[in-house]
């Protein structure tokens, strides 16, 4: 695979599989997925990671009036497929300004989703499902509750579970989670092909928010 693989958890660069195991390896998390380089927004970058993918490509759908696609990124090796997806989006915040979006969807364990919600567990912890949901989305007629996780001023996590895999969501500046009582039903972009969803999401400038929180590491040792 033509990439520069690191750490999901952490970004330090990760060591390929050898004699002894079949995993990649961070010197301080032991066996991950390898995370990608972040990809560009477009079609062919959505298809590729949509055709690989274990996990939901999930999107907001229809998008908040002004929203674009800024992006994606994923994590897992040509064995697993994707087993972490990223769909970041950006547009005006509810408040003024320009607010940004990741929502991901993840296996447990995996870290990217507590990486990017700027966590240090690998996972959203013992607050998601406990007591009543503070927001929830649609799928397929359903509802996904999600919970609000304490991640500082600088942004707004909620988290909860949908079709096995932990789902994320991200917003920054913090004010801009005022956005996730606007959300109503998610898509699953894997299903596109099949018509789940009838038209291309419209494409923006790529996400400097995903591409910073998710650079490489220097002290890799």
């Amino acid at each position: 695979m033509n990439f520069v693989p690191s750490c999901p958890r952490c970004g330090r660069a990760v060591q390929p599989p050898g004699l002894w195991t079949s995993a990649w390896q961070c010197g301080a998390h032991g066996p991950v997925a390898p995370l990608h380089p972040v990809r560009p927004p477009g079609p062919d970058p959505l298809d590729l990671l949509a055709s690989s993918s274990q996990v939901p490509v999930w999107l907001p759908w229809p998008l908040p009036a002004g929203w674009v696609v800024t992006g994606f990124a994923d994590a897992g090796d040509e064995r697993s497929g994707a087993v972490a997806t990223v769909v970041a989006l950006a547009g005006p915040a509810p408040l003024g300004g320009a607010g940004e979006l990741a929502i991901i969807a993840e296996d447990p364990g995996i870290g990217l989703g507590a990486r990017i919600a700027g966590l240090d567990a690998p996972d959203p912890g013992d607050g998601v499902g406990s007591g009543a949901a503070d927001a929830k989305i649609r799928h397929q007629g359903h509802e996904i509750a999600l919970w609000s996780i304490d991640a500082g001023d600088s942004r707004a996590v909620y988290a909860g579970e949908a079709l096995a895999s932990w789902l994320w969501f991200v917003f920054t500046p913090a004010d801009a989670g005022v956005l996730m009582c606007e959300l109503g039903t998610l898509r699953d972009l894997r299903d596109r092909a099949e018509g789940g969803v009838s038209q291309e999401p419209p494409f923006g400038a790529t996400s400097a928010f995903l591409t910073s929180v998710l650079a490489v590491r220097e002290d890799s040792d």
